[in-house]
């Protein structure tokens, strides 16, 4: 990283310049401290400033796309007699746009990658979440496959990590399903691991395992208090596998494209239907 690189730059020459002059060996050691972290904190602080203006604009274009398409939603429930497919298109449109936009973010900010290890993990982690809402899975599987010790995305929130047991599944990868999981529920506590619960619990249901799902559901109820869990508990004690449904997760569940969500409701018309005040 060239921060690194600059600030071990700038402590060799100040112990050159130190020994040139005779300082003590002591005081050229403090000085060389001094100054490597001092020049790494600089340069660190500086390339934060700038990476910091493009992420407030990244977020800036994420609330709005999404407060549009909420607008959209809301007078689309509002009004009665619209078409429920040609709404569902004009939202998948929308969210296609704001992902691709959210890529093109991602390409400003590589100049940053350089100067820090973290930076490239932020991208890839940004990447990863918009090509897997664009369903462009190849691409997914390719920067899930780079993870490692200090690689790849970061596994740090529930979706990225969710995202990643559900290629395992789609991947016939259960081994690799069931090792996320174990390795990062840990790190969820309470409402945090929702999401990984239910999935976990829906997978070990869907390769025909209800009693592992059962076990899951029973560590949920107790972790988060759910009532999704509490349900699928019940139904899976009562070998009701079919009635196993995680649509309580909401649209966090939905955005996985494990399942598909449920069509946007509209409001009914009360009384005659060409006069809204039933007369």
């Amino acid at each position: 990283m060239l921060s690194l690189l600059i600030s071990a730059l700038v402590a060799t020459a100040l112990a050159v310049t130190l020994i040139t002059s005779q300082v003590s060996t002591g005081a050229t050691v403090f000085y060389c401290i001094v100054g490597f972290t001092g020049t790494f904190f600089l340069v660190g602080f500086l390339v934060r400033k700038k990476m910091s203006r493009v992420q407030g604009e990244f977020q800036e274009s994420m609330q709005a796309a999404q407060g549009r398409m909420q607008r959209k939603v809301q007078m689309f429930q509002n009004k009665p007699g619209g078409n429920v497919k040609q709404m569902q298109r004009q939202l998948e449109m929308d969210q296609t746009a704001m992902c691709k936009e959210g890529l093109e973010f991602a390409k400003r900010l590589e100049p940053f990658r350089k100067w820090s290890l973290l930076t490239g993990r932020q991208i890839a982690t940004m990447r990863l979440q918009f090509h897997y809402q664009l369903k462009e899975f190849d691409q997914v599987d390719e920067i899930l496959a780079s993870c490692g010790f200090l690689r790849g995305p970061m596994m740090m929130e529930p979706m990225a990590v969710a995202m990643r047991m559900a290629r395992c599944y789609k991947n016939d990868d259960l081994a690799g399903a069931k090792k996320v999981f174990k390795r990062k529920i840990m790190w969820f506590r309470g409402d945090r691991g929702t999401l990984l619960y239910g999935l976990m619990s829906w997978i070990y249901v869907k390769v025909g395992e209800p009693d592992e799902a059962r076990q899951i559901l029973l560590k949920a109820k107790e972790a988060t208090g759910g009532d999704t869990f509490k349900r699928n508990w019940e139904h899976l004690s009562n070998n009701r596998e079919k009635s196993f449904s995680n649509a309580g997760l909401g649209d966090q569940w939905y955005s996985l494209y494990l399942e598909n969500p449920p069509a946007p409701k509209q409001q009914r018309m009360r009384g005659n239907g060409r006069n809204p005040r039933g007369f």
